[in-house]
Protein backbone atom coordinates (compact mmCIF):
# COMPACT_ATOMS: atom_id res chain seq x y z
CA UNK A 1 0.00 0.00 0.00
CA UNK A 2 2.74 2.33 0.99
CA UNK A 3 4.32 1.98 -2.87
CA UNK A 4 1.19 3.02 -4.08
CA UNK A 5 0.95 6.23 -2.43
CA UNK A 6 4.84 7.04 -2.35
CA UNK A 7 4.63 8.46 -6.25
CA UNK A 8 1.48 11.09 -4.86
CA UNK A 9 3.30 12.11 -1.89
CA UNK A 10 6.42 12.75 -3.72
CA UNK A 11 4.31 14.67 -6.50
CA UNK A 12 2.52 16.66 -3.98
CA UNK A 13 5.52 17.53 -1.93
CA UNK A 14 7.11 18.24 -5.40
CA UNK A 15 4.17 20.44 -6.47
CA UNK A 16 4.09 22.66 -2.82
CA UNK A 17 7.89 23.37 -3.20
CA UNK A 18 7.69 24.77 -6.03
CA UNK A 19 5.29 27.02 -5.03
CA UNK A 20 7.22 28.06 -2.26
CA UNK A 21 10.52 28.84 -4.26
CA UNK A 22 11.25 29.29 -7.95
CA UNK A 23 13.08 26.04 -9.46
CA UNK A 24 16.26 27.02 -10.35
CA UNK A 25 18.08 25.33 -13.19
CA UNK A 26 20.96 25.16 -15.83
CA UNK A 27 20.20 27.20 -18.71
CA UNK A 28 22.39 27.12 -22.12
CA UNK A 29 20.46 29.32 -24.56
CA UNK A 30 21.69 33.11 -25.41
CA UNK A 31 18.52 34.68 -23.55
CA UNK A 32 20.22 33.02 -20.50
CA UNK A 33 23.80 34.83 -20.55
CA UNK A 34 23.25 37.91 -18.39
CA UNK A 35 21.99 35.45 -15.69
CA UNK A 36 25.10 33.47 -15.43
CA UNK A 37 23.57 30.78 -17.73
CA UNK A 38 20.72 29.96 -15.20
CA UNK A 39 17.29 30.48 -15.15
CA UNK A 40 13.52 30.12 -13.24
CA UNK A 41 11.17 28.56 -13.61
CA UNK A 42 7.63 27.41 -11.44
CA UNK A 43 7.52 24.43 -14.02
CA UNK A 44 10.45 22.23 -15.32
CA UNK A 45 13.73 21.75 -16.15
CA UNK A 46 14.58 20.52 -19.29
CA UNK A 47 17.84 19.05 -20.90
CA UNK A 48 17.74 17.57 -24.24
CA UNK A 49 20.38 15.96 -27.02
CA UNK A 50 19.39 15.94 -30.57
CA UNK A 51 21.67 13.97 -32.99
CA UNK A 52 22.53 16.29 -36.06
CA UNK A 53 24.40 15.75 -38.77
CA UNK A 54 27.10 13.36 -36.53
CA UNK A 55 27.00 15.26 -32.98
CA UNK A 56 25.40 15.27 -30.18
CA UNK A 57 24.03 18.82 -29.25
CA UNK A 58 22.96 19.30 -25.78
CA UNK A 59 20.10 22.18 -24.49
CA UNK A 60 18.93 23.05 -21.06
CA UNK A 61 16.42 25.65 -20.48
CA UNK A 62 13.21 26.15 -18.40
CA UNK A 63 9.81 25.03 -18.80
CA UNK A 64 7.21 27.21 -17.66
CA UNK A 65 4.01 25.41 -15.58
CA UNK A 66 1.59 26.74 -17.95
CA UNK A 67 3.69 24.56 -21.12
CA UNK A 68 3.76 21.58 -18.66
CA UNK A 69 0.01 20.11 -21.23
CA UNK A 70 -0.93 17.68 -21.00
CA UNK A 71 -0.55 16.34 -17.53
CA UNK A 72 1.61 13.46 -16.70
CA UNK A 73 3.06 13.59 -20.68
CA UNK A 74 3.77 17.06 -21.13
CA UNK A 75 3.86 17.66 -24.98
CA UNK A 76 7.40 19.78 -24.39
CA UNK A 77 9.31 16.78 -22.50
CA UNK A 78 8.06 14.29 -25.81
CA UNK A 79 10.91 12.77 -27.43
CA UNK A 80 11.61 11.53 -30.78
CA UNK A 81 13.28 7.76 -29.82
CA UNK A 82 16.33 7.52 -32.01
CA UNK A 83 16.65 11.20 -32.45
CA UNK A 84 16.32 13.08 -29.40
CA UNK A 85 16.13 12.80 -25.92
CA UNK A 86 14.33 15.14 -23.78
CA UNK A 87 14.62 14.80 -19.88
CA UNK A 88 12.50 16.90 -17.83
CA UNK A 89 12.83 17.14 -13.91
CA UNK A 90 12.01 19.42 -10.94
CA UNK A 91 14.34 20.24 -8.64
CA UNK A 92 17.55 22.91 -8.33
CA UNK A 93 19.46 22.56 -11.53
CA UNK A 94 18.47 19.05 -11.47
CA UNK A 95 19.23 19.20 -15.42
CA UNK A 96 23.03 19.42 -15.63
CA UNK A 97 22.74 15.66 -16.38
CA UNK A 98 24.07 14.52 -19.73
CA UNK A 99 22.11 12.42 -22.01
CA UNK A 100 22.60 10.05 -24.86
CA UNK A 101 20.44 9.62 -27.83
CA UNK A 102 19.31 6.44 -28.04
CA UNK A 103 20.50 4.41 -30.93
CA UNK A 104 17.34 2.16 -31.42
CA UNK A 105 13.73 2.21 -30.77
CA UNK A 106 12.93 1.20 -27.47
CA UNK A 107 9.68 1.78 -25.15
CA UNK A 108 11.36 4.67 -22.83
CA UNK A 109 8.26 4.35 -20.60
CA UNK A 110 6.73 7.45 -18.94
CA UNK A 111 8.12 11.20 -19.75
CA UNK A 112 9.18 13.69 -17.06
CA UNK A 113 10.29 11.44 -14.38
CA UNK A 114 7.65 9.31 -12.68
CA UNK A 115 7.03 5.94 -12.71
CA UNK A 116 8.90 2.98 -14.02
CA UNK A 117 12.12 4.27 -15.90
CA UNK A 118 11.87 7.43 -14.20
CA UNK A 119 14.19 8.44 -11.01
CA UNK A 120 13.08 10.44 -7.67
CA UNK A 121 15.12 13.46 -7.05
CA UNK A 122 17.57 13.16 -4.06
CA UNK A 123 15.34 15.78 -1.96
CA UNK A 124 11.75 14.38 -2.99
CA UNK A 125 13.45 10.48 -0.94
CA UNK A 126 14.52 12.79 1.98
CA UNK A 127 11.49 14.31 2.49
CA UNK A 128 9.63 11.35 2.19
CA UNK A 129 11.84 9.42 4.25
CA UNK A 130 12.38 12.03 7.22
CA UNK A 131 9.05 13.32 7.32
CA UNK A 132 6.43 10.63 8.50
CA UNK A 133 4.97 13.02 10.72
CA UNK A 134 3.61 15.25 7.90
CA UNK A 135 2.06 12.04 5.98
CA UNK A 136 -1.72 12.77 7.03
CA UNK A 137 -0.89 15.96 5.85
CA UNK A 138 0.20 15.55 2.90
CA UNK A 139 -2.32 13.13 1.99
CA UNK A 140 -5.58 15.77 2.86
CA UNK A 141 -3.33 17.97 0.30
CA UNK A 142 -3.07 15.41 -2.22
CA UNK A 143 -7.15 14.83 -2.36
CA UNK A 144 -7.91 18.75 -2.03
CA UNK A 145 -4.80 19.02 -5.01
CA UNK A 146 -6.53 16.51 -7.09
CA UNK A 147 -9.72 17.91 -6.74
CA UNK A 148 -8.75 21.24 -7.66
CA UNK A 149 -6.68 20.06 -10.89
CA UNK A 150 -10.01 18.04 -12.23
CA UNK A 151 -12.26 20.62 -11.71
CA UNK A 152 -9.99 23.40 -13.75
CA UNK A 153 -9.39 20.49 -16.46
CA UNK A 154 -13.31 19.96 -17.11
CA UNK A 155 -13.90 24.03 -16.76
CA UNK A 156 -10.78 24.24 -19.49
CA UNK A 157 -11.69 21.35 -21.87
CA UNK A 158 -11.69 23.36 -24.96
CA UNK A 159 -7.78 23.96 -24.72
CA UNK A 160 -5.89 21.29 -27.19
CA UNK A 161 -3.59 20.23 -24.79
CA UNK A 162 -6.20 18.76 -22.71
CA UNK A 163 -7.86 15.09 -23.57
CA UNK A 164 -11.17 13.83 -23.06
CA UNK A 165 -10.94 10.34 -25.07
CA UNK A 166 -14.79 10.50 -23.42
CA UNK A 167 -16.14 12.90 -26.48
CA UNK A 168 -13.96 10.99 -29.10
CA UNK A 169 -17.74 9.85 -30.54
CA UNK A 170 -18.50 14.18 -30.86
CA UNK A 171 -15.30 15.00 -33.21
CA UNK A 172 -15.15 11.52 -34.81
CA UNK A 173 -18.95 10.14 -35.88
CA UNK A 174 -18.81 7.88 -38.72
CA UNK A 175 -21.44 10.75 -40.60
CA UNK A 176 -19.29 13.67 -39.40
CA UNK A 177 -17.17 14.95 -42.51
CA UNK A 178 -14.26 16.95 -42.90
CA UNK A 179 -16.06 20.39 -43.28
CA UNK A 180 -17.95 19.36 -40.07
CA UNK A 181 -14.39 18.86 -37.82
CA UNK A 182 -13.50 22.55 -39.51
CA UNK A 183 -16.40 24.00 -38.39
CA UNK A 184 -16.01 22.67 -35.17
CA UNK A 185 -12.54 24.13 -35.09
CA UNK A 186 -13.54 27.33 -35.96
CA UNK A 187 -16.83 27.97 -33.82
CA UNK A 188 -14.51 26.04 -30.66
CA UNK A 189 -13.71 29.58 -29.40
CA UNK A 190 -10.02 27.92 -28.37
CA UNK A 191 -9.19 28.65 -31.80
CA UNK A 192 -6.04 26.18 -30.85
CA UNK A 193 -7.28 22.78 -32.86
CA UNK A 194 -8.72 19.64 -32.12
CA UNK A 195 -7.67 17.43 -28.86
CA UNK A 196 -4.81 15.09 -29.44
CA UNK A 197 -5.91 12.02 -29.32
CA UNK A 198 -8.52 13.69 -32.06
CA UNK A 199 -4.95 14.78 -34.20
CA UNK A 200 -3.85 11.28 -33.70
CA UNK A 201 -6.86 9.76 -35.07
CA UNK A 202 -7.31 12.00 -38.09
CA UNK A 203 -3.50 11.57 -39.29
CA UNK A 204 -3.09 7.53 -39.08
CA UNK A 205 -6.88 7.73 -41.37
CA UNK A 206 -6.01 10.02 -44.20
CA UNK A 207 -4.55 8.17 -47.52
CA UNK A 208 -2.05 10.66 -49.39
CA UNK A 209 -3.06 11.03 -52.91
CA UNK A 210 -0.14 12.88 -54.78
CA UNK A 211 2.85 14.82 -53.32
CA UNK A 212 2.54 18.70 -54.48
CA UNK A 213 5.54 20.49 -53.21
CA UNK A 214 8.83 19.96 -52.15
CA UNK A 215 11.37 22.05 -49.94
CA UNK A 216 13.82 22.11 -46.92
CA UNK A 217 11.91 20.57 -44.74
CA UNK A 218 10.39 17.42 -46.68
CA UNK A 219 7.48 17.23 -48.97
CA UNK A 220 3.33 18.30 -48.90
CA UNK A 221 0.82 16.01 -50.10
CA UNK A 222 -2.74 15.92 -50.89
CA UNK A 223 -4.40 13.62 -48.72
CA UNK A 224 -8.09 12.73 -48.26
CA UNK A 225 -10.17 12.26 -45.17
CA UNK A 226 -13.91 11.69 -45.12
CA UNK A 227 -14.43 13.04 -48.56
CA UNK A 228 -12.29 16.15 -48.13
CA UNK A 229 -9.07 17.58 -49.38
CA UNK A 230 -6.41 18.21 -46.59
CA UNK A 231 -2.91 19.42 -46.91
CA UNK A 232 -0.09 16.97 -45.34
CA UNK A 233 3.32 18.39 -44.50
CA UNK A 234 5.65 15.43 -43.98
CA UNK A 235 8.96 16.60 -41.99
CA UNK A 236 12.07 14.19 -42.38
CA UNK A 237 13.43 12.87 -38.82
CA UNK A 238 16.17 15.47 -38.82
CA UNK A 239 13.52 18.37 -39.10
CA UNK A 240 11.88 17.51 -35.87
CA UNK A 241 12.41 20.73 -34.36
CA UNK A 242 11.17 22.08 -37.11
CA UNK A 243 8.07 20.10 -37.02
CA UNK A 244 7.38 20.54 -32.89
CA UNK A 245 7.61 24.54 -33.32
CA UNK A 246 5.38 24.63 -36.09
CA UNK A 247 2.88 22.35 -34.44
CA UNK A 248 3.68 24.51 -30.89
CA UNK A 249 2.84 27.73 -33.06
CA UNK A 250 -0.13 26.45 -35.18
CA UNK A 251 -1.78 25.27 -31.51
CA UNK A 252 -1.30 28.81 -29.94
CA UNK A 253 -4.91 29.66 -28.61
CA UNK A 254 -7.15 31.73 -30.34
CA UNK A 255 -4.49 31.73 -33.44
CA UNK A 256 -7.56 30.59 -36.18
CA UNK A 257 -8.41 33.40 -38.47
CA UNK A 258 -9.67 33.29 -42.08
CA UNK A 259 -6.24 34.37 -43.58
CA UNK A 260 -4.43 31.66 -41.83
CA UNK A 261 -3.39 28.51 -42.99
CA UNK A 262 -6.14 26.10 -40.70
CA UNK A 263 -4.45 23.79 -38.79
CA UNK A 264 -5.65 20.61 -37.89
CA UNK A 265 -3.43 17.70 -37.01
CA UNK A 266 -0.13 16.87 -35.81
CA UNK A 267 1.41 13.49 -35.47
CA UNK A 268 4.41 11.55 -35.17
CA UNK A 269 4.27 8.48 -37.27
CA UNK A 270 6.76 4.98 -36.83
CA UNK A 271 6.43 2.34 -38.89
CA UNK A 272 9.36 0.72 -36.91
CA UNK A 273 12.15 1.74 -39.60
CA UNK A 274 12.07 5.24 -39.74
CA UNK A 275 9.66 8.30 -38.34
CA UNK A 276 7.57 10.17 -40.46
CA UNK A 277 6.89 13.59 -38.63
CA UNK A 278 3.27 15.09 -40.16
CA UNK A 279 1.74 18.07 -40.16
CA UNK A 280 -1.74 18.12 -41.51
CA UNK A 281 -3.97 21.56 -42.35
CA UNK A 282 -6.30 22.76 -45.14
CA UNK A 283 -5.87 21.98 -48.63
CA UNK A 284 -5.90 25.16 -51.12
CA UNK A 285 -5.92 24.40 -54.64
CA UNK A 286 -4.56 27.02 -55.96
CA UNK A 287 -1.70 26.26 -54.44
CA UNK A 288 1.39 29.37 -53.17
CA UNK A 289 0.82 32.98 -53.91
CA UNK A 290 4.04 32.78 -55.93
CA UNK A 291 2.04 29.65 -58.06
CA UNK A 292 -0.85 31.68 -58.37
CA UNK A 293 1.15 35.23 -59.69
CA UNK A 294 3.04 32.71 -61.97
CA UNK A 295 0.00 31.56 -63.55
CA UNK A 296 -2.61 34.40 -63.46
CA UNK A 297 -2.42 38.06 -63.77
CA UNK A 298 -5.21 39.77 -61.36
CA UNK A 299 -7.64 42.70 -61.82
CA UNK A 300 -7.71 45.39 -59.91
CA UNK A 301 -10.17 43.99 -57.39
CA UNK A 302 -8.34 40.89 -57.36
CA UNK A 303 -5.09 42.67 -56.23
CA UNK A 304 -6.45 44.23 -53.20
CA UNK A 305 -8.27 41.51 -52.30
CA UNK A 306 -4.78 39.81 -52.18
CA UNK A 307 -3.45 42.00 -50.52
CA UNK A 308 -6.02 43.21 -47.81
CA UNK A 309 -6.35 39.90 -46.96
CA UNK A 310 -2.63 39.22 -46.32
CA UNK A 311 -2.42 41.75 -44.67
CA UNK A 312 -5.74 40.72 -42.69
CA UNK A 313 -3.85 37.53 -42.25
CA UNK A 314 -0.60 39.47 -40.93
CA UNK A 315 -2.63 41.51 -38.04
CA UNK A 316 -3.99 38.83 -36.69
CA UNK A 317 -0.91 37.17 -36.13
CA UNK A 318 0.84 40.39 -34.63
CA UNK A 319 -1.88 41.53 -32.42
CA UNK A 320 -1.93 40.30 -28.54
CA UNK A 321 -5.00 39.11 -27.54
CA UNK A 322 -5.37 40.08 -23.39
CA UNK A 323 -7.73 37.74 -21.09
CA UNK A 324 -7.59 34.06 -19.69
CA UNK A 325 -8.09 32.75 -23.41
CA UNK A 326 -5.64 35.31 -24.89
CA UNK A 327 -3.07 35.38 -27.57
CA UNK A 328 0.63 36.37 -27.86
CA UNK A 329 2.00 38.65 -30.37
CA UNK A 330 3.00 36.23 -33.42
CA UNK A 331 5.94 37.44 -35.44
CA UNK A 332 6.55 35.11 -38.83
CA UNK A 333 10.10 35.63 -39.58
CA UNK A 334 9.55 33.99 -43.23
CA UNK A 335 7.43 35.88 -44.76
CA UNK A 336 7.36 35.52 -48.92
CA UNK A 337 4.98 34.83 -51.88
CA UNK A 338 5.95 31.22 -51.30
CA UNK A 339 4.66 30.97 -47.69
CA UNK A 340 0.99 32.19 -48.69
CA UNK A 341 -1.41 30.45 -49.64
CA UNK A 342 -4.87 31.00 -52.18
CA UNK A 343 -7.73 30.54 -51.62
CA UNK A 344 -10.52 29.43 -53.15
CA UNK A 345 -12.19 32.60 -52.80
CA UNK A 346 -8.81 33.95 -54.31
CA UNK A 347 -8.05 35.45 -50.72
CA UNK A 348 -4.91 34.97 -48.87
CA UNK A 349 -3.74 32.47 -45.99
CA UNK A 350 -0.23 33.09 -44.26
CA UNK A 351 1.57 29.91 -43.76
CA UNK A 352 4.74 28.21 -42.81
CA UNK A 353 5.08 29.28 -38.89
CA UNK A 354 7.98 27.19 -38.61
CA UNK A 355 10.31 30.04 -37.46
CA UNK A 356 7.56 31.88 -35.91
CA UNK A 357 8.38 33.92 -32.48
CA UNK A 358 5.99 34.66 -29.76
CA UNK A 359 5.91 37.43 -27.30
CA UNK A 360 4.98 37.46 -23.39
CA UNK A 361 3.86 40.63 -22.63
CA UNK A 362 4.56 39.69 -18.58
CA UNK A 363 7.76 38.62 -19.45
CA UNK A 364 8.50 40.70 -21.87
CA UNK A 365 10.20 37.88 -23.35
CA UNK A 366 10.55 36.33 -26.61
CA UNK A 367 11.07 32.24 -27.46
CA UNK A 368 13.55 32.45 -30.14
CA UNK A 369 12.39 29.25 -32.27
CA UNK A 370 14.89 26.61 -31.20
CA UNK A 371 16.74 25.64 -34.56
CA UNK A 372 19.41 27.13 -36.88
CA UNK A 373 17.45 27.96 -39.96
CA UNK A 374 17.06 31.68 -40.94
CA UNK A 375 14.23 33.74 -43.42
CA UNK A 376 14.46 33.75 -47.09
CA UNK A 377 17.69 35.75 -48.42
CA UNK A 378 15.89 37.97 -50.53
CA UNK A 379 12.78 39.24 -48.05
CA UNK A 380 15.54 40.02 -45.11
CA UNK A 381 15.03 43.52 -43.97
CA UNK A 382 18.00 45.71 -43.83
CA UNK A 383 18.10 45.48 -40.06
CA UNK A 384 18.53 41.37 -40.51
CA UNK A 385 20.76 41.67 -43.31
CA UNK A 386 23.41 43.94 -41.44
CA UNK A 387 22.53 42.54 -37.82
CA UNK A 388 21.66 45.79 -36.31
CA UNK A 389 18.05 44.18 -35.14
CA UNK A 390 17.43 44.02 -32.06
CA UNK A 391 16.68 40.47 -30.75
CA UNK A 392 15.04 40.93 -27.23
CA UNK A 393 12.44 43.92 -28.50
CA UNK A 394 9.64 41.85 -30.08
CA UNK A 395 8.46 45.20 -31.79
CA UNK A 396 11.70 44.54 -34.25
CA UNK A 397 10.28 41.11 -35.54
CA UNK A 398 7.38 42.64 -36.39
CA UNK A 399 8.87 45.39 -38.19
CA UNK A 400 10.68 42.88 -40.28
CA UNK A 401 7.28 40.81 -41.32
CA UNK A 402 5.96 44.48 -42.61
CA UNK A 403 9.21 45.29 -45.16
CA UNK A 404 8.63 41.61 -46.38
CA UNK A 405 5.42 42.15 -46.63
CA UNK A 406 5.95 45.53 -48.79
CA UNK A 407 7.63 42.86 -51.53
CA UNK A 408 5.14 40.48 -51.21
CA UNK A 409 3.14 43.65 -52.60
CA UNK A 410 5.09 44.63 -55.46
CA UNK A 411 5.28 40.98 -56.66
CA UNK A 412 0.80 40.80 -56.70
CA UNK A 413 1.34 44.99 -58.24
CA UNK A 414 3.27 43.93 -60.89
CA UNK A 415 0.74 41.26 -62.40
CA UNK A 416 -1.80 43.56 -61.93
CA UNK A 417 -3.97 44.15 -65.56
CA UNK A 418 -4.83 48.06 -65.79
CA UNK A 419 -5.88 49.33 -68.85
CA UNK A 420 -4.81 46.50 -70.91
CA UNK A 421 -1.34 46.90 -69.05
CA UNK A 422 0.44 44.16 -66.87
CA UNK A 423 4.06 42.90 -66.59
CA UNK A 424 5.99 39.54 -66.31
CA UNK A 425 5.57 38.01 -62.77
CA UNK A 426 9.66 38.50 -61.49
CA UNK A 427 10.85 38.39 -57.74
CA UNK A 428 11.39 40.95 -55.75
CA UNK A 429 15.19 42.35 -56.62
CA UNK A 430 15.20 40.39 -59.84
CA UNK A 431 17.43 42.76 -61.88
CA UNK A 432 19.82 43.51 -58.65
CA UNK A 433 20.90 40.36 -57.55
CA UNK A 434 21.65 36.50 -58.42
CA UNK A 435 18.84 34.15 -58.66
CA UNK A 436 20.19 32.59 -55.51
CA UNK A 437 21.31 35.63 -53.85
CA UNK A 438 23.75 35.54 -50.94
CA UNK A 439 23.55 37.84 -47.51
CA UNK A 440 26.06 39.53 -49.01
CA UNK A 441 24.48 39.97 -52.61
CA UNK A 442 21.40 41.38 -50.58
CA UNK A 443 23.59 43.68 -47.95
CA UNK A 444 25.06 45.55 -50.78
CA UNK A 445 21.95 46.40 -52.42
CA UNK A 446 19.40 46.63 -49.04
CA UNK A 447 21.61 48.58 -47.33
CA UNK A 448 24.79 50.16 -48.93
CA UNK A 449 22.88 51.20 -51.86
CA UNK A 450 19.50 51.52 -50.12
CA UNK A 451 17.62 50.23 -53.75
CA UNK A 452 14.45 49.17 -53.69
CA UNK A 453 12.52 47.41 -56.45
CA UNK A 454 11.21 49.75 -59.13
CA UNK A 455 7.74 51.05 -58.87
CA UNK A 456 6.73 52.08 -62.51
CA UNK A 457 5.95 55.87 -63.08
CA UNK A 458 2.50 54.43 -64.96
CA UNK A 459 1.23 53.29 -61.57
CA UNK A 460 0.27 57.13 -60.78
CA UNK A 461 -2.29 56.80 -63.36
CA UNK A 462 -4.31 54.36 -61.74
CA UNK A 463 -5.76 54.89 -58.44
CA UNK A 464 -5.55 51.49 -56.30
CA UNK A 465 -2.17 51.31 -58.05
CA UNK A 466 -1.01 54.35 -56.98
CA UNK A 467 -1.85 53.96 -53.37
CA UNK A 468 -0.31 50.13 -53.68
CA UNK A 469 3.08 51.98 -54.47
CA UNK A 470 2.74 54.03 -51.50
CA UNK A 471 2.24 51.49 -49.15
CA UNK A 472 5.25 49.75 -50.15
CA UNK A 473 7.41 52.63 -50.23
CA UNK A 474 6.51 53.05 -46.88
CA UNK A 475 7.21 49.35 -46.04
CA UNK A 476 10.49 49.36 -47.17
CA UNK A 477 12.24 52.33 -44.54
CA UNK A 478 15.10 51.61 -43.53
CA UNK A 479 14.20 52.48 -40.21
CA UNK A 480 11.91 49.93 -39.11
CA UNK A 481 10.03 51.86 -36.70
CA UNK A 482 8.87 54.41 -39.26
CA UNK A 483 7.10 51.03 -41.48
CA UNK A 484 3.86 51.31 -40.99
CA UNK A 485 1.92 48.30 -39.34
CA UNK A 486 -0.39 45.60 -40.31
CA UNK A 487 -3.34 46.92 -39.23
CA UNK A 488 -2.25 50.17 -40.68
CA UNK A 489 -1.98 48.96 -44.07
CA UNK A 490 -5.42 46.60 -43.47
CA UNK A 491 -7.10 49.86 -42.51
CA UNK A 492 -6.18 51.93 -45.62
CA UNK A 493 -6.76 48.98 -48.27
CA UNK A 494 -9.89 48.32 -46.79
CA UNK A 495 -11.11 51.83 -47.26
CA UNK A 496 -9.61 51.54 -51.11
CA UNK A 497 -11.60 48.24 -51.15
CA UNK A 498 -14.80 50.30 -50.29
CA UNK A 499 -13.79 52.77 -52.88
CA UNK A 500 -13.57 49.87 -55.28
CA UNK A 501 -16.62 48.55 -54.44
CA UNK A 502 -15.03 45.34 -53.87
CA UNK A 503 -16.74 41.84 -51.42
CA UNK A 504 -13.78 41.47 -49.74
Amino acid sequence: MASLWLPLVVLLHSVLYKSCQALRCNCTTTLCEKAGYQCETDGACMVSTSFLEGQEEPIRTCITKADLVPPGQPFYCLSAEGFLSRHCCYTDYCNSIDLKVPSVTTDSGPVGGYGPGGTWGLVELVAVIAGPLSLLCLLLLVGFFMYQYHHRAYSHRQRLEVEDPSCENLYLAKDRTLQDLIYDLSTSGSGSGLPLFVQRTVARTIVLQEIIGKGRFGEVWRGRWRGGDVAVKIFSSREERSWFREAEIYQTIMLRHENILGFIAADNKDNGTWTQLWLVSDYHEHGSLFDYLNRYSVTTEGMIKLALSAASGLAHLHMEILGTQGKPGIAHRDLKSKNILVKKNCSCAIADLGLAVRHDSVSDTIDIAPNQRVGTKRYMAPEVLDETINMRHFDSFKCADIYALGLVYWEIARRCNSGGIHEEYQLPYFDLVPSDPSVDDMRKVVCDQKLRPNIPNWWQSYEALRIMGKIMRECWYSNGAARLTALRIKKTLSQLSIQEDIKV
